[in-house]
């Protein structure tokens, strides 16, 4: 197995072991915890006994190529897999997502790709669930929000790009994982991550299971790449936006421990002193 340097995938030498966990363990174990019998057992092997994937992210990155292309077309690529590109652009056409371009950059691709997915959750959130989550965007006038509005206002603060950009995805990224395999991501989140977090975590697994049921993932393969898409684009966003989220978190630095605990619970986070450090 042999990483195909991959411009697009560079970025994951940036990230930390806590940041590469989801995606390590997505392409390791199934839903159930179980090694998959379609992966690497030496992969499988060292991240048991060596849980620090940063230092091997070109083998996880390896992985996923892999499981991105055909078999039998791997081997005849020396058994290295496919680029990000191709990926996304796979995932895009199983996912139904319109307008995907060659020419533009993978960028451009996943946020077209991002766009599409917000109405699919948005839409179908009661009122209740869609003033919380606006108010805490920091929007306006949310005593009578329709769907149609929310979405149109997500979909603009998510082609903003900068923090809100990375909340938008953050919020759908931890959705596709509560529904998936039954827990959020592992993040270190601040206060304000945490409550947007904790309001979306009862209806968006029924939401999303319709979208799931709807695109009918019965290939092995899908049930990886598709959630591995959605995973490198929170990891794109996170790492684009590190200094952001920074001065977020340190905005919320002077918030008790009691004070954390409680948002806490609120959203079955994990509270290590002051921080909130894990959704559950």
């Amino acid at each position: 197995m042999a990483y195909r340097y991959d411009p697009d995938l560079e970025f994951l030498g940036n990230c930390s072991s806590e940041e590469l966990k989801d995606f390590a363990e997505l392409l390791i174990y199934d839903k159930n915890g179980t090694e998959r019998l379609t992966g690497n057992m030496d992969l499988a092997k060292r991240y048991k006994y060596q849980p620090d994937c940063r230092q091997y992210w070109k083998e996880l990155a390896a992985e996923f190529q892999l499981f991105g292309g055909n078999s039998i077309a791997n081997l005849f690529r020396g058994n290295e897999g496919v680029l990000y590109k191709e990926i996304l652009r796979d995932v895009c056409d199983k996912m139904k997502v319109k307008g995907f371009s060659e020419s533009q950059s993978t960028e451009w691709n996943e946020q077209l790709f991002m766009v599409q997915m917000i109405p699919t959750i948005i839409e179908q959130m009661p009122p209740d669930m869609l003033k919380a989550i606006a108010d805490e965007l920091g929007m306006e006038n949310t005593n009578n929000i329709t769907p149609q509005v929310c979405t149109a206002a997500f979909i603009k603060l998510f082609r903003m790009g900068g923090f809100k950009s990375y909340q938008i995805t953050l919020i759908i990224v931890n959705a596709i994982w509560k529904f998936l395999f039954g827990r959020g991501l592992t993040i270190a989140a601040n206060a304000t991550i945490t409550r947007i977090l904790g309001i979306f975590m009862g209806p968006v697994g029924w939401t999303f299971t319709a979208v799931w049921t709807a695109i009918d993932i019965a290939s092995p393969a899908y049930r990886i790449t598709v959630p591995a898409v959605f995973q490198i684009i929170y990891l794109r966003s996170l790492n684009a936006n590190r200094a952001l989220i920074e001065e977020q978190t340190d905005n919320h630095q002077q918030k008790t421990p009691d004070d954390a605990r409680a948002v806490a619970q609120c959203a079955d986070a994990v509270v290590v002193g002051s921080k909130i450090v894990q959704i559950v």
